[in-house]
């Protein structure tokens, strides 16, 4: 008995052939078009089309949804505000800051030599001290 002579009792068929002509015409069953059609085709992956959907621009980031508050410090508030109060108008007609600035945070940075009135601004507990033993007032 020799192998090509060796019978089995399933008949074994032949993988279909796809792309060749035939029977079905040009597109020889695989449809009409499209990525399937061609041959050599492959589905990239799902991460592909995630990654390019991401902005392009170097250093993008999400906007925090803590507003920050402009700081400010103690020096700058000697030099360039006339008065004695200290509040957000007096600050914008200083030029210490524009209009748009809705939040403001004192720092104990520089030196306080006359007493001046705060309203409604934030201060570092350094800068608290320094305005106090120079003879100021915090209003909050």
């Amino acid at each position: 008995m020799q192998l090509h002579e060796l019978k089995t009792k399933f008949k074994k068929r032949d993988k279909k052939r796809v792309g060749r002509g035939g029977k079905r015409g040009t597109t020889s069953g695989r449809g009409t078009k499209g990525q399937k059609s061609r041959s050599g085709h492959r589905i990239r992956p799902a991460q592909r089309d995630l990654i390019q959907r991401l902005p392009k621009l170097r250093g993008f980031q999400n906007k925090s949804l803590v507003d920050k508050s402009l700081t400010i410090n103690l020096g700058d508030l000697d030099k360039k505000i006339k008065g004695n109060l200290v509040d957000i108008n007096a600050l914008i007609e200083a030029g210490l800051i524009k209009k748009s600035v809705k939040k403001v945070k004192i720092l104990n940075n520089g030196d306080l030599k006359r007493a001046l009135e705060i309203k409604g601004l934030k201060i570092s507990a350094g800068a608290k001290k320094k305005i106090e033993s120079a003879g100021g007032k915090i209003n909050d």
